[in-house]
């Protein structure tokens, strides 16, 4: 691990221009390639106290043994450079967007004396015109097998075409008319040429036009009395008409854009796009890429653009790129962006209307990806095996942990304390044997002290299930099938029976600190504990003053803030819940002839504050042991309240209802 201050270059040779520059290790391999408006004022930033930078970044600077950079004239050119050199060097710490899954195009080889339609995947070629991407080869066949009787081209392998020429006779397509036969000369080159631009203007978007030229000339035959032509343009409208129907209309102004959305965790980063051209939505993408810096919205989605229109020019590159959050140097981007084009391009952030609307469609979209891109991640049984390994090689544990408890502390400055343990075994949570703490031996708001009092409360518990069932002591996380797993009186499993192989607590080094000295309190010293820092996801271990970092791929790393996250959204639901009911109390305590059984009561019928103060007299009075006369005085306390909250509170006598204004 190298010290930045080896490498760092004097402030003075940085020059304040705008530049892109490079981070190479020892072995002068380039690790990372970032871009600055002002290089003198970036690089600096990168040589700050190390506690001071995101931990992926200190990771980076450490990593790195030498800087470099190089002068450009504007930020278009840094743009351009930037990305050039991120594709030649491929940087590890770079974000490198990649595909989901691949998809398919609609390709028109123009390059070609007689073009060809066809479905591909993959990089383009030269010479040739792309539509799409679309979600589903089979929706572009089907959409091409209906224009084919309208636009008669080529859709054979240069096989089927030479052999078909060879013999004089053409395929089933030439046949049944979907095809012009230009391999046994029924049409000219030129002719089939005039074929295929049409069908490129009507796949651009261009479909109004010729649908209402097509009418025109169906019109003029019958006026003719050329019925068989007639019937013949009759029946190419429609198909015309079934494949538009395909494509969903979302925003009536026939604009072309594309729609981007992200969502985001600590760790990683889901990206959707929907390709709208001509107001309807032509394809749909994602990508799924691993964070590497604590870069926001803006800089996530600038990279994104770079990386997506890269390769792209003309007509790719829509008029409008509607985004989540404007990217820091928005007006180079679009400068970019405008030269590849050839025409104006804006970058917006949608703010009302049919196209904010579709942006949040997108947006779920991304959040959907996400999630099932972690599901994948987690029922996978060899990823979850491997994060286990890694685990328990990062802490030196004796052996992977296949049980992992996690505690969170959650209060409200200092008030209705509460704490959770959840459970994960062999990396899956096991939702059976999470359990709550309700914290009543700690005073205001303290975490730390919180901690010792769950941790301690829980392994007592384990001491005392192992004296009251004495074979259980010394059986293993992984043995489930001793004969006092099951509570003899009760019949039921018994809840605390097993030591976790691994202790995680939401929280840096005093937190770890007080789960240590609660198992050394207990006399327990075969538990090992770990603490996960939110900020920087650090992993801490008891009295070790330097943290362990993971990797930033590591799947260790992703098992831990996954179980650290459902330990905290657990705490979460059962403070909410706590709050909730402790609020209704306390509201009822001055209530005549309203005793705790009857507040209990109220709480089972109504679950909260809120449902208790939006019924009505008669919905209260038929709770169990609540008359009429004790339902008003509810209703007139919570009333009060209301009133003393400052807002203009009234009973109406009629409905019994609170009204509020």
């Amino acid at each position: 691990m190298a010290d930045p201050s080896t490498y760092r270059p004097a402030t003075g040779s940085i020059p304040t221009s705008p530049g892109v520059y490079r981070f190479r290790d020892e072995h002068r391999r380039v690790i990372y390639v970032g871009k600055a408006v002002n290089l003198r004022s970036r690089l600096t930033s990168y040589f700050q106290d190390l506690s001071a930078l995101h931990a992926r970044t200190q990771t980076m600077v450490t990593t790195a043994a030498s800087v470099e950079w190089t002068v450009v004239g504007t930020e278009v050119e840094a743009l351009q450079l930037e990305y050039s050199w991120i594709k030649e060097y491929d940087p590890r710490f770079n974000i490198k967007y990649r595909d989901d899954k691949s998809y398919p195009w609609l390709a028109v080889t123009l390059s070609d004396e007689f073009p060809r339609v066809m479905v591909g995947r993959g990089a383009k070629r030269k010479g040739t015109r792309y539509f799409g991407p679309y979600s589903h080869a089979w929706a572009i066949r089907e959409t091409v097998d209906l224009l084919l009787r309208v636009f008669p081209m080529r859709s054979c392998s240069n096989g089927v075409f030479k052999r078909s020429g060879q013999i004089g006779r053409p395929c089933l397509l030439g046949y049944i008319g979907k095809c012009s036969a230009p391999c046994v000369g029924r049409v000219s080159a030129e002719e089939h040429r005039e074929i295929v631009e049409d069908f490129c203007d009507f796949m651009a978007g261009n479909t109004t036009s010729f649908v209402k030229r097509l009418e025109k000339e169906m019109y003029a035959a019958s006026a003719e009395q050329d019925y068989e032509r007639a019937a013949r343009l009759r029946d190419d409208v429609g198909a015309l008409n079934r494949a538009l129907e395909k494509q969903a209309v979302v925003l009536g102004d026939g604009t072309d854009a594309d729609v981007i959305a992200v969502s985001e965790d600590p760790l990683e980063v889901a990206v959707q796009i929907f390709i709208v051209r001509g107001g309807r939505v032509k394809g749909q993408r994602g990508w799924v890429a691993d964070k590497v810096d604590d870069s926001d919205t803006g800089r996530l989605v600038e990279g994104f653009l770079q990386q997506l229109y890269a390769d792209e020019t003309g007509d790719a590159i829509p008029r409008e790129v509607l985004v989540p959050a404007l990217p820091p140097d928005q007006e180079a981007l679009e400068h970019w962006l405008t030269d590849k084009r050839g025409a104006k391009v804006q970058i917006r952030v949608p703010q009302r209307g049919d196209k904010k609307a579709l942006q949040e469609t997108v947006a779920r979209n991304a959040l959907q990806a996400l999630g099932l891109h972690k599901t994948k991640r987690a029922s996978d049984l060899t990823t979850r095996n491997r994060a286990l390994e890694e685990i328990q090689a990062a802490l030196e544990l004796p052996g992977a942990p296949l049980r992992i408890e996690c505690y969170d502390i959650s209060n409200l400055q200092g008030t209705e304390v509460v704490g959770s343990m959840v459970v994960f075994e062999d990396g899956l949570a096991r939702k059976s044997e999470y359990r709550r703490f309700v914290v009543r031996g700690v005073d205001g708001q303290n975490d730390v002290a919180s901690m010792h009092e769950v941790i301690t409360r829980r392994f007592r518990r384990l001491l005392d299930e192992r004296a009251d069932a004495p074979d259980l002591d010394g059986l293993s996380e992984g043995d489930s099938d001793g004969p006092m797993l099951v509570d003899p009186d009760t019949g039921r499993p018994r809840k605390f029976a097993y030591a976790p192989g691994l202790v995680v607590v939401d929280g840096g080094p005093p937190q770890v600190a007080a789960a240590q000295r609660a198992l050394d309190e207990l006399g327990i010293d075969d538990v090992p504990v770990c603490g996960l820092a939110k900020r920087l996801e650090e992993v801490w271990l008891p009295g070790q003053e330097d943290p362990v970092i993971l990797p930033r791929t590591s799947e260790g790393l992703y098992l831990l803030q996954r179980i650290r996250d459902e330990a905290h959204r657990f705490a979460i639901t059962h403070h909410r819940s706590r709050r909730s009911k402790s609020m209704v109390e306390s509201l009822l305590d001055d209530v005549p002839g309203l005793g705790e059984v009857r507040r209990k009561s109220l709480l089972k019928q109504f679950g909260s504050l809120k449902k208790l103060r939006a019924a009505t007299v008669d919905e209260i009075a038929v709770v169990p042991g609540i008359g009429p006369r004790t339902a008003e005085a509810i209703v007139a306390a919570l009333a009060d309240q209301a009133g003393r909250s400052g807002k203009t509170v009234s009973v109406n006598t009629a409905t019994g209802e609170i009204e509020e204004s």
